[in-house]
């Protein structure tokens, strides 16, 4: 068994858990659907904060430049940057997925205050736990950005990609997917941006950047038994946090 699928094998408990986790079955309405956003529209933004951390490692992004690390990391890398940080919305404008999803977020009716106080917070102090607190944010969203910047924080490059290769989800998009589909014409209208943001993770993050993020975790754990180890700890940490994440949005519901 190759160690990328020894890693799949002891982590897949945790997966099956979020999987099967309830808030996929009473996520059905709208309102539901807003709350769902309110909460989740954190994940999307340190999802962003993970990224960058990973390109800063792996790549060179200071002048002068000189060549860092491995040319196919740097590649890989790059291209899930250029898709997550410049995409298109339905209109053929760029954004990043993050900024699409706040707007799917207002066309939606959902409240974006928080994530803009969080931001301006962040901005002023510099402190993500202070901007954490200050925003009142859930203990599952709280204690999930943590998760995320202490990996960040790791200064490990390949704790990093596992985690963002594995913490991540992959499959709940297309669950949430057919239940917006199921939305009558006016209510659709209001979700069709998130609707088209459903489709481009499935197309984009689910497939293409999915196989990107496990050669770039396998590359940069290579051989080293303790890295895969490191690996593996960190992504149970990330799937915990993220049904923690998830127990706390069900009970927002």
């Amino acid at each position: 068994m190759s160690r990328i699928a020894l890693l799949q094998e002891n982590i897949q408990d945790l997966r099956e858990k979020l999987i099967q986790h309830p808030i996929y079955h009473q996520v059905k309405t709208p309102r539901q659907f807003q709350t769902f956003m309110e909460h989740h529209i954190f994940a999307v933004w340190d999802f962003m904060s993970l990224l960058k951390g990973l390109q800063q490692h792996l790549t060179c992004v200071t002048t002068p430049w000189i060549p860092i690390g491995s040319p196919n990391t740097r590649y890989l890398i790059n291209e899930i940057v250029v898709g997550e940080e410049s995409d298109l919305d339905e209109e053929g404008n760029r954004l990043s997925h993050f900024e699409l999803y706040l707007k799917s977020m207002e066309k939606a009716g959902a409240d974006v205050g928080k994530m803009a106080f969080f931001l301006d917070v962040l901005k002023q102090t510099g402190s993500l736990e202070q901007s954490l607190v200050a925003a009142n944010v859930s203990g599952g969203v709280k204690n999930f950005v943590l998760n995320t910047f202490a990996a960040i924080e790791s200064g490990k490059p390949h704790v990093m990609a596992a985690v963002f290769t594995f913490g991540r989800e992959d499959l709940i998009p297309e669950m949430f997917l057919s239940i917006v589909n199921s939305f009558d014409t006016e209510q659709l209208t209001h979700f069709s941006t998130f609707k088209y943001y459903l489709e481009r993770h499935i197309e984009v993050d689910g497939d293409h950047h999915s196989h990107l993020a496990l050669a770039m975790t396998e590359e940069l754990c290579g051989d080293d038994e303790a890295k895969w180890l490191e690996a593996q700890t960190a992504t149970r940490a990330a799937l915990q946090a993220r049904i923690q994440l998830w127990d706390t949005t069900l009970s927002a519901l």
